[in-house]
């Protein structure tokens, strides 16, 4: 069974990206690893050559600066590293803010044998914990997705779909795929308030026209990023994975939030009290069919 892995990165120093942690956690169980490298201006790409790696497959890029609409760059930046994958049974997806921990390494690599031979298994869900301010808290309400794609079969037809964050098959059809037993962990949300806030300002660019983000990058104009605008979210009691402990304990910021304190509306607060009863997400975006 052979497996790459795949991503894509830009500006991954300037916009502190746990880049490195994210390819040295799956690492292990892939045979090699292709990561498209977009054009930088903060030493990222030296940074991945100097990764120990032999596995570690690079692809200089230029992003497309007119692919604005829903984040379509990202998708296709990513689609760039998913069409160099060759005779591979799986592709392991993980993007520049995501971590797997170790005790997963063998779950999903078991994952991947069983259903190796599976044509009906497009791809492995994947369940996520998205960290928020700090390594010491999670958001557990509902707008943060709970599964996605991160395993699939590398086959021409297969695609990413909108903004990068899950898969999809020509035409435009959902993958089947089975959920396994283990966690992506989510560190978009934990940088320094002010690497948070230059990470808001770069992702406008992404996403709007011209006229729309410098509306937008007014608004930020000496402003400071503020964690405390957040619906809900809870203490974090595990651990995190060996190759992140050193960013840990780099941490250079405080953070410091009421558990107790919920801004639900009363609709929201009643879908999260019948989730919370019956393990149901009512009106739950799904890209993916579970079989």
């Amino acid at each position: 069974m052979k497996v790459t892995g795949f991503s894509f990165i830009k500006n991954a120093i300037k916009l502190d990206y746990p880049i490195v942690e994210a390819i040295n956690s799956v690492l292990p169980i892939c045979d090699e690893f292709v990561l498209a490298v977009g054009k930088s201006d903060d030493g990222t790409l030296e940074m991945i050559k100097n990764l120990n790696s032999d596995k570690i497959i690079v692809l200089e890029t230029v992003w497309d600066d007119s692919l604005r609409e829903g984040g379509r760059v990202l998708a296709t930046e990513t689609d760039k590293a998913l069409a160099h994958i060759k005779d591979s049974d799986w592709a392991f997806y993980i993007q520049g803010d995501e971590v797997l921990h170790e005790k997963y390494l063998h779950p999903v690599q078991k994952a991947m044998f069983d259903y190796q031979n599976n044509p009906e298994i497009e791809g492995l869900l994947f369940k996520y914990l998205h960290f928020y301010g700090s390594y010491d808290y999670v958001a557990d309400s509902r707008k943060w997705y709970r599964r996605e794609i991160r395993v699939i079969r590398p086959k021409k037809d297969v695609f990413s779909y909108k903004d990068a964050q899950g898969f999809r098959k020509l035409p435009n059809n959902k993958l089947k795929v089975k959920l396994i037993d283990a966690y992506m962990y989510h560190y978009g949300w934990v940088k320094n308030p002010d690497q948070q806030l230059e990470k808001q300002k770069s992702f406008q660019k992404l996403w709007h026209n011209d006229s729309e983000v410098q509306k937008r990058l007014e608004k930020y104009e000496n402003a400071k990023f503020d964690y405390s605008n957040i619906d809900s979210l809870a203490k974090f009691d595990g651990t995190h994975p060996q190759v992140i402990q050193k960013r840990i304990e780099k941490m250079n910021w405080q953070f410091e939030y009421d558990l107790s304190k919920k801004n639900y509306t009363a609709r929201i607060w009643l879908l999260t009290q019948i989730e919370k009863l019956t393990g149901w997400r009512i009106g739950e975006y799904q890209n993916y069919e579970m079989i």
